[in-house]
């Protein structure tokens, strides 16, 4: 991987971590670009992250990376709970353990969470296909051994 790239991949695991996985909403800007959205932001040198999303029990959004200004890197996802699942304080559970994952980002797996975590009686999956230049995954969580919640994502560098 380039010095480029590195340097990019170090703080896209930062700014995942100082957003939703660190802060969950709190990350949120006051007025987001898109009605309806939250929208989650960090900003390091030339560097800046952006994640837009709708939704809560399913979602969909947008991460971007930019460097001075320019959009370099850009991921899509969309998921969420199981339909089934209208308790909000099950949905909350489900989603601060997801957090909990996905502060385990690290520049070998700069996308979500790492491949497998576990705390307690859920367990976290993510399978990657691709390398950090286009890639796409599936990430599921399991509450002791049936599947709560998965997402599906892809990206890459943008050219």
């Amino acid at each position: 991987m380039s010095d480029d790239n590195q340097a990019l991949v170090a703080f896209l695991v930062e700014a995942k971590r100082r957003t939703y996985a660190g802060l969950d909403d709190d990350a949120t800007v006051a007025t987001p670009l898109l009605k309806g959205s939250k929208q989650l932001e960090y900003r390091a040198g030339a560097y800046a992250y952006r994640d837009i999303y709708f939704g809560m029990g399913f979602f969909v959004g947008q991460e971007t990376v930019s460097k001075n200004d320019r959009a370099i890197w850009s991921m899509c996802y969309s998921g969420g709970a199981d339909p089934e699942i209208t308790d909000r304080n099950a949905l909350l559970s489900i989603y601060g353990f997801l957090r909990r994952a996905l502060l385990a980002v690290d520049a070998n797996f700069p996308y979500r969470g790492p491949p497998f975590f576990a705390l307690d009686e859920m367990t976290y999956r993510n399978d990657l296909n691709g390398t950090f230049a286009r890639f796409h995954g599936f990430e599921e969580i399991s509450l002791r051994g049936s599947a709560v919640y998965e997402l599906r994502y892809s990206g890459g560098l943008l050219r």
